[in-house]
């Protein structure tokens, strides 16, 4: 049996400097693995027995057979689906042999184990190298092979990561179904035969059929390439994003196909790497996972920085509006503007983009794909922060000029209102849904001392001479520090009461 599965055999596998080197499918170089442990060598055997002909694997006819010159016959060796095999053995005759045999494959498969058969013959007339080599058949079984490729300590967390985030996930493999099904209830994928599809199940069925097939599916065995690529087609037409994981030549059409495919960077084909948009280089399944939790990290932080900026920017705008509508002085000078928007506001923007996860990045639900940044709660966010700021920094500069303050004196206190409005602001925009009071300041160290600069940079610049002569600031008293405080400490009460609402309506439509 050894001797079958080192002669039909398309991998290398040898050993240089010390070292490892192989090339092939990981199932061919298992196999010259187990011939290296029992001391036998396919270079040997070649020599003895030359090849003169093959027939590839492909996943379409689930065999592969090599043709060797074996004195006045040619020796044929077939590996290849236990149930293939068979047929080519027993042709269509259902023998208590035949049965034994079958049975015993599906034991194998139960335990979680790819199981390869071996079976050969010999021809009576030599095949020729130039020939189409004739079809295997009329075959002696020698046995069958198990092997398994053992999961990651980490993989069926990282699957119940991807049910927690609300991914799907489905696996696709060329194994026998019963292996399938032991391997995906050891990752918590699937635990009943009827989550199980095989290539008969998809054979015929329109789309609309096959995408009713991949929604209550949740492992495919025994597929082909082409149907794997119809299987994301249809995912996709439910509107499914849709990531394809694959290391094979044969992967290739599927990871094309898909918003996005990854291949394995250790164990994947070029054709593979060349077909995919992302390679992950460990092969790990759970850094797949990882990635979907810092780029959700990473959307959020692209809110949270857009919130920040353009809720101040309109509040900016609202304020100037107003005071021309009542025929009051521009409120703020352009080279104050430009100090709020690219000194004390721009340093806070850049650190709040160094904002960490808030924890439950994969525990909640995928957004919609076609979902707009600029969604209905963030609109909402926008409108409340700047009537808040807008509205009140504009009292407060109206205030000051009713009550005799000069334009300069007015201005310097408005912007020092509005720098202390971006520091309150800046935790309302740290989560959409948690309170600003829950998370501690000190959890992000950059956002943090970022908003303590920006802050001691403008209390310099209301007392230096320089920075005095170009901003046209000045200190101001501790009383009017408590005012301006009190003031800008508005915009925290005003948006958590929205998401208090929020979490209520939330909460009330899921109950």
């Amino acid at each position: 049996m050894i001797r079958a599965a080192l002669l039909c055999n398309e991998a290398e596998l040898h050993q240089r400097d010390g070292r490892w080197m192989w090339r092939g499918d990981a199932v061919d170089i298992a196999l010259l693995a187990l011939g290296y442990k029992v001391g036998r060598q396919r270079e040997a055997l070649i020599d003895s027995l030359k090849q003169i002909n093959q027939i590839p694997f492909e996943s379409e006819h689930q065999f592969a057979a090599t043709y060797h010159r074996d004195g006045q016959q040619t020796l044929v060796v077939v590996k290849g689906a236990p149930e293939r095999i068979l047929s080519m053995c027993y042709g269509a005759e259902v023998s208590q042999e035949r049965q034994r045999c079958e049975q015993t494959a599906v034991s194998m498969a139960e335990r979680g184990l790819r199981v390869i058969a071996v079976a050969q013959t010999h021809l009576a007339d030599w095949v020729s190298e130039e020939d189409v080599p004739p079809r295997p058949e009329n075959l002696q079984l020698i046995g069958f092979i198990g092997m398994i490729d053992p999961l990651r300590s980490d993989s069926k967390m990282a699957v119940q990561s991807c049910q927690d985030a609300g991914v799907k996930v489905i696996m696709i493999t060329g194994d026998h179904r019963v292996t399938a099904l032991a391997i995906a209830r050891d990752l918590g994928l699937a635990m009943t035969e009827q989550q199980v599809a095989t290539a008969d199940d998809i054979q015929g069925k329109n789309s609309q059929q096959l995408a009713e097939l991949v929604d209550k599916t949740r492992v495919f065995a025994r597929v082909t390439p082409r149907q794997k690529l119809d299987i994301v087609n249809a995912a996709r037409s439910l509107g499914h994003f849709v990531a394809v994981t694959g290391d094979g030549v044969n992967d290739a059409p599927a990871l094309r196909a898909a918003n996005i495919g990854v291949a394995m960077g250790k164990s994947g084909t070029d054709v593979a790497r060349e077909a995919a948009e992302l390679v992950i280089s460990d092969d790990n399944f759970g850094s797949i996972v990882a990635g979907i939790e810092e780029g959700r990290v990473a959307y959020d932080n692209i809110r949270k920085v857009t919130y920040l900026l353009v809720s101040m920017g309109a509040a900016e705008l609202l304020m100037v509006l107003l005071s021309v509508i009542v025929g009051l002085p521009i409120p703020l000078l352009p080279v104050q503007l430009l100090w709020l928007n690219l000194v004390t506001n721009g340093i806070q923007g850049v650190a709040l983009a160094f904002e960490p996860g808030e924890g439950d990045s994969l525990k909640r639900k995928p957004r919609e794909p076609a979902e707009p940044l600029f969604n209905r709660l963030m609109m909402e966010r926008i409108l409340i922060a700047t009537l808040v700021v807008g509205i009140g920094g504009f009292a407060v500069f109206a205030i000051a000029i009713k009550n005799g303050w000069s334009e300069e004196a007015a201005r310097n206190l408005l912007l020092l209102t509005m720098v202390l409005y971006e520091n309150f602001h800046i935790g309302n925009c740290r989560s959409e849904t948690k309170s600003a009071f829950a998370l501690s300041p000190l959890r992000s160290p950059v956002l943090f001392f970022g908003t303590l600069g920006a802050l001691l940079l403008h209390v310099v610049a209301m007392h230096v001479p320089l920075l005095q002569n170009v901003l046209s600031t000045e200190p101001v008293s501790i009383a009017m520090w408590g005012i301006v405080v009190g003031v800008a400490f508005l915009i925290i009460p005003s948006v958590e009461w929205h998401k208090w609402k929020r979490s209520f309506i939330y909460a009330d439509s899921h109950a």
